[in-house]
């Protein structure tokens, strides 16, 4: 692993070195490493490119991690990653893709990840995108999760993309049986000419089924970004949405929700706010010695935090 796949790295996966358990680390279109334990499996896909993680029923505090690294200017890839977490696991898995592009050619990463949850399993999924390069070629990510929860089953997700992606369209998916939990985070920034669309649709299909899916954004200069959520309350259930972004410059915010309920029990709530960093914070951070852009700085990183 050379320096520039070091950096790539910890930017995504928080990793220095090698991680301890299971992992399964992708380089440049290849397989770089991969270490399996007793109680999780990581096989390669014959039928398409990607891998199986099979985690064994009642698995309990292990991890895997899986990031993704593009090093060279031009490459376009789509990765099918399945994960099946057994009745009863709890695991946290930490995904993520880095690029580094210094050519002129379009690097681009699609990642299709598909969560089969059994009766009361336990997941916290954590995904980072990072890019960087001298701006000549274009870094593209196409991150798509589908999340099936059965019974009891409960997945928490955390996306975040700050830095270097020139446009990304990010997808998410869900079906909730009965007790079954989603909690979704994400955390987006966009600058330059950039765009960002997020698409969250989830059906509850189960009684006492639960969502929340939370998205903060900051869009600076003249970048883009389309927030749509839709959320289906087909059974007895507690649904709630909501998407609050900071606009800058001459950067451009949409958001659409859409709720619908298909059950007298559903309980559906959407909240959604733009507007610009308000006066008296800069004022306040100000008076306590910062200049403007500083204080601007100080406010977008609580906001993202």
């Amino acid at each position: 692993m050379d320096l520039i796949q070091k950096n790539l790295l910890e930017q995504v996966a928080g990793l220095h070195e090698v991680p301890e358990g299971a992992y399964n680390i992708r380089a440049d279109g290849e397989k770089m490493g991969r270490n399996t334990t007793a109680n999780i499996d990581i096989v390669s896909k014959t039928d398409k490119d990607g891998i199986d993680i099979i985690i064994k029923p009642g698995t309990v505090n292990e991890s895997v991690h899986i990031p993704v690294l593009l090093s060279k200017s031009g490459i376009q890839e789509s990765v099918y990653n399945d994960f099946f977490i057994g009745e009863g696991a709890d695991v946290t898995i930490v995904a993520g893709c880095g690029i580094h592009n210094c050519g002129v050619d379009t690097s681009k990463h699609e990642g299709i990840h598909t969560f089969y949850l059994e009766k009361n399993a336990r997941v916290c999924y954590v995904e980072r995108h990072y890019g960087e390069g001298d701006g000549n070629g274009a870094n593209v990510m196409n991150p798509q999760t589908v999340v099936h929860l059965k019974e009891g089953a409960h997945m928490e997700m955390e996306t975040t993309q700050i830095k270097g992606i020139d446009s990304t369209v990010r997808v998410t998916k869900g079906e909730l049986a009965e007790g079954a939990s989603l909690e979704i985070r994400e955390k987006i920034m966009t600058h330059g000419k950039q765009y960002a669309r997020t698409d969250f649709s989830v059906d509850m299909n189960g009684r006492d089924s639960r969502v929340n899916l939370i998205s903060r954004s900051v869009a600076k200069e003249k970048s883009r970004q389309e927030f749509f959520s839709v959320i289906n309350g087909n059974a007895a259930c507690a649904g709630h949405s909501e998407c609050d972004a900071i606009i800058m410059d001459e950067a451009c915010v949409t958001a659409s929700p859409q709720l619908t309920a298909n059950d007298i029990d559903a309980n559906l709530i959407h909240e959604a706010a733009i507007g610009k960093i308000a006066g008296e914070q800069l004022i306040k951070l100000m008076t306590l010695g910062l200049d403007e852009k500083e204080a601007e700085e100080q406010i977008i990183n609580g906001f993202l935090k």
